[in-house]
């Protein structure tokens, strides 16, 4: 070999090695500063809740402080940015949710891309949601709802908080499975359009899990089903809706923490470890059941690669079927 051939070749085995060194001195001392815990949304809901519990017991791990930083704006494309943006060392990662498998159907141009910007660590929760109409709709099961929505097609209305939010997507879901035509009505935000179900301005919708059980607890509304295929933690006595009429619908969305693509997979690890003991803890597992959470905290970090990436897929198609695919 060529002196000057061998010398390169030598200075490029030396690079990767101290590279592949420093990488593993960075592993080992992580987090060398505090972490910046990043929620796409405005402080004060359950996602902003679910990071504050996790960031505690991640500092407390750690004996560094997680700190939330809320970065509300564009269906959570910006906080999610932020992240998929930030240096890949560990020191900013995402309070992350399932609009990040609906984002690359929804906008023209996503403005991130959901399986290659970022890199899953750890599946904190699933978040059922349950089916509700106003008790004034003469409707008490499934059947009931399917039937008087096939007599009077497009009569029924269902809220949702937006375009594309899971409460639309679901209801979209709904139509595609049962065949039946209903009205969407859009709302900015699921509050407003639990407000407006117990009104009576519209007749139904899939609705988040706590504040909706609250106001069926009250008989402001009536729950004909749960989403998910099992029981929901947070509300045992509603049957889940595959097995009161709609066999085999199990849909739920879910809350995830994530970190910039190449992120070096030993920290990635050991976030991966802290995060699922601190589901595992009874305490923190009671208060995830209370804001009405299923907990999970299970898996490696490629087991949910593959899951986010089934999730894309998945959601995509209904985006597709809704009509709403590149609306934004």
């Amino acid at each position: 070999m060529h002196p000057l051939r061998h010398a390169a070749a030598a200075l490029a085995v030396a690079s990767l090695c101290l590279s592949s060194l420093a990488s593993l001195a960075q592993a080992q001392t992580y987090p060398a500063r505090p972490v910046t815990f990043v929620v796409p949304f405005a402080a004060g809901g359950g996602t902003d809740g679910l990071a504050r519990l996790l960031g505690k017991k991640l500092g407390e791990h750690f004996g560094q402080s997680f700190v939330v930083d809320n970065r509300a704006g564009a269906g959570t494309a910006l906080g999610t940015q932020m992240v998929a943006n930030a240096p890949p060392d560990g020191h900013t990662i995402l309070m992350g949710t399932s609009t990040i498998a609906v984002t690359p159907t929804l906008y023209r141009k996503p403005p991130y891309d959901a399986l290659k910007d970022l890199v899953p660590v750890s599946l904190i929760c699933g978040v059922p949601f349950v089916l509700v109409v106003n008790p004034n709709l003469p409707v008490h099961s499934v059947a009931d709802l399917v039937k008087l929505a096939k007599d009077k097609p497009g009569g029924l209305n269902y809220g949702s908080g937006g375009p594309g939010a899971f409460h639309h997507l679901l209801g979209e879901l709904l139509s595609t499975t049962t065949g039946i035509k209903m009205v969407h009505v859009p709302y900015k935000g699921g509050a407003p359009a639990l407000q407006d179900l117990v009104a009576g301005h519209i007749q139904l919708m899939f609705a988040d899990l706590a504040p909706a059980m609250e106001l069926v607890r009250a008989g402001k509304l009536r729950a004909l089903g749960i989403t998910t295929a099992q029981r929901a933690a947070a509300a045992p006595e509603v049957a889940p809706l595959a097995e009161v009429g709609l066999p085999g619908f199990d849909a739920a969305a879910w809350q995830m923490v994530l970190a910039p693509a190449g992120t070096p997979e030993d920290i990635v690890a050991k976030l991966n470890a802290a995060a699922n003991a601190a589901v595992a803890d009874p305490e923190m597992n009671r208060q995830l059941v209370a804001l009405g959470f299923n907990p999970v905290g299970k898996g490696t970090s490629k087991e949910l690669s593959a899951y986010v990436a089934a999730e894309v897929g998945r959601w995509g198609e209904v985006v597709k079927r809704a009509g709403i695919a590149g609306s934004q």
